[in-house]
């Protein structure tokens, strides 16, 4: 495996004079030449671990794994901005860095979700008698019959009706004002053609008829022939398919995109290619907790009533794009619940992770409110091994900053003696926290001073050491005690 080299120039000529998202491959070629040509005559400061950052080397080595650690310059980016990291063209490559531009235009949102065919309750009519009686000469005798408006339903046998037509001729033959008796008997459902006939037939009707006031199917039907009903009773309900509904469900964060009037699709999966347009006619104002959605009602017309009742249907919504804002693809943030981040590209090979506030989602992109310019490059794959990297190296900058801030004397520490290699004096220690550095707990190798005597150490050996910084980056042990209690 070739050694990992601080990367130099990017190829840049690849997006110029796009004004939406542009993504590249970075020419491998012209990188490795670039990364070559840049790290002639640099001072190389250490060589650092490829996976732990906070094991270094003054000479080249391998990790155990085989591969060689990351040679670092004097000048780069590591060395002078705690959380940023330099790799080279050639890494990129192995981990499929790829580097979009941050863009500002307008967002075209699109919302697919599921929803299922609904009655339109708004041309559902509910039939009710107005009085007591029993059925007779029913004609509907199934759920989901088909009717005609006008068609004759049933007939009811009340005697309150027969009393109230008796009422009516009395008052007809004796030549009195027969409008409060007709009124009596619209008020009880009798419909004017038929008072009319009782009139001119001059004798009350046994059963009275009761007619469909709008054409469609029967959705529910509640008797049968010969029970008997009250005003309370439900005899039966019509629906008419000429128009009906879809019930889609939103997710919290999908609400606020849709608006009544938005542009609706429909498709029937077992129709496919086959697209019926309506629009958002109501949203409804409460939350179902068991799904943690917001239902949308979408309105359609229905020739052929082609959408039948509790049929599922794939929706497709078009909200209103947003206007104007920045924006990159969502696969660039990293989101890890309490911040988002990104990788961003700064030339020459160097990356930086960023906190970015980020907005709405619109189809594979997020809206970025905070942390971004237009124009700036951020990684978008690859990121996640950049993440660490610069996540490792701001807190080694924060480690070098406690250190510089102590007395810049030398220091005592306890651990334990993991490993010697006598060839480069190197020792590999495990050791406990240094508040005096700030330093955490961890494994990381020494430099061994050029007084040190290693004969008498062996590995695993518990331990008090001396160490002091001999050079940025780079500690070496001076004086070691080995614990008395050890064995």
């Amino acid at each position: 495996m070739k050694t990992l080299a601080v990367i130099a120039l990017l190829g840049m000529g690849a997006a110029a004079g796009a004004a939406a998202m542009n993504y590249w491959q970075d020419s491998s070629t012209h990188g490795i030449a670039a990364a070559e040509a840049s790290s002639e005559g640099r001072e190389i400061l250490y060589y650092r671990h490829p996976h732990n950052p906070s094991v270094t080397s003054p000479e080249p080595r391998k990790d155990e794994m085989g591969m060689d650690f990351i040679a670092i310059y004097a000048g780069g980016a590591d060395a002078a901005t705690p959380g940023t990291v330099s790799i080279s063209p050639a890494v990129q490559q192995n981990m499929n860095v790829r580097i979009g531009s941050v863009a500002r235009g307008d967002l075209v949102r699109q919302i697919e979700t599921v929803g299922f065919v609904d009655y339109d309750e708004s041309s559902l009519s509910h039939v009710h008698l107005r009085t007591q009686g029993w059925i007779e000469d029913l004609s509907v005798r199934t759920t989901g019959e088909r009717v005609e408006a006008g068609q004759l339903l049933f007939r009811v046998y009340s005697p309150e009706l027969v009393n109230a037509q008796e009422e009516l001729l009395h008052i007809v033959r004796r030549g009195g004002n027969a409008a409060p008796a007709r009124e009596r008997l619209r008020a009880l459902g009798v419909g004017a053609a038929e008072i009319t006939e009782i009139e001119r037939a001059g004798e009350p009707r046994r059963l009275v008829s009761v007619w469909a006031d709008q054409g469609g199917v029967v959705e529910a039907l509640n008797v049968r022939e010969g029970m008997f009903v009250t005003p309370g009773t439900e005899v039966m309900t019509i629906a008419d398919l000429s128009r009906v509904w879809v019930i889609a469900d939103l997710f919290e964060h999908q609400v606020d995109a849709v608006a009544r009037g938005d542009a609706a699709q429909v498709q029937l999966p077992f129709r496919p290619g086959e697209l019926l347009t309506g629009r958002v006619d109501y949203i409804y104002p409460s939350l179902s907790s068991p799904t943690r959605t917001v239902q949308v009602r979408l309105a359609f017309d229905n020739p052929g009533e082609r959408l039948k009742p509790g049929m599922y249907a794939d929706v497709y919504l078009a909200p209103r794009p947003l206007q104007g804002v920045l924006y990159l693809p969502a696969e660039a943030v990293i989101r890890t619940g309490r911040q988002d981040r990104v990788i961003q590209a700064l030339g020459e090979g160097r990356f930086q992770a960023r906190e970015v506030q980020v907005g709405r989602r619109a189809n594979g992109d997020l809206e970025i409110i905070e942390g971004l310019k237009e124009g700036e490059r951020v990684v978008l794959s690859g990121h996640f091994l950049l993440d660490s990297e610069a996540a490792a190296s701001a807190e080694l900058g924060r480690m070098n900053e406690a250190a510089e801030e102590g007395t810049g004397e030398e220091v005592w520490a306890s651990g334990r003696l993991l490993a010697i290699d006598a060839e480069s004096r190197q020792l590999h220690v495990d050791h406990a926290p240094i508040p005096q550095l700030g330093w955490p707990a961890m494994s990381m190798d020494f430099a061994a001073a050029d007084d040190l005597e290693l004969d008498g150490l062996r590995d695993d050996m518990a331990m008090r050491f001396r160490m002091r910084e001999r050079e940025e980056f780079v500690y070496e042990i001076t004086a070691i005690e080995p614990l008395a209690h050890d064995h």
